[in-house]
């Protein structure tokens, strides 16, 4: 299941328990509504596993700032607080499956 993340609680997933996913994406983005139905998946095959977050720069850009982004979307790969991996642009299922296992 995705969470929504936003300027206020991104620092609490972070440095949650599980490693965390963020998908930065925005409503007007065409490349990020593509992503959407894979993102989706993902956080069904990795539930209880890995936090998968969404979070819409429109509404949160703190956490774009943050981590100068500049391009959506763009995936945030996060594990013990720290990024660990990030990802610009539309991908296959199969490549941000072997990205999300590489976090467990």
């Amino acid at each position: 299941m995705e969470v929504t993340i936003t300027n206020d609680n991104f620092n609490s997933y972070k440095n949650g328990d599980k490693p965390l996913v963020v998908d930065l994406w925005a409503t007007w983005c065409g490349p990020c509504r593509a992503l959407a139905p894979t993102i989706a998946e993902l956080a069904k095959d990795y539930d209880g596993k890995i936090v998968v977050g969404k979070c819409d720069v429109e509404d949160n850009n703190d956490v774009a700032m943050e981590f100068g982004v500049r391009n959506i979307p763009t995936i945030l790969f996060f594990k013990g607080g720290k990024l660990v991996d990030k990802f610009v642009g539309a991908t296959s299922k199969s490549k941000l499956d072997g990205m999300f296992k590489a976090l467990l």
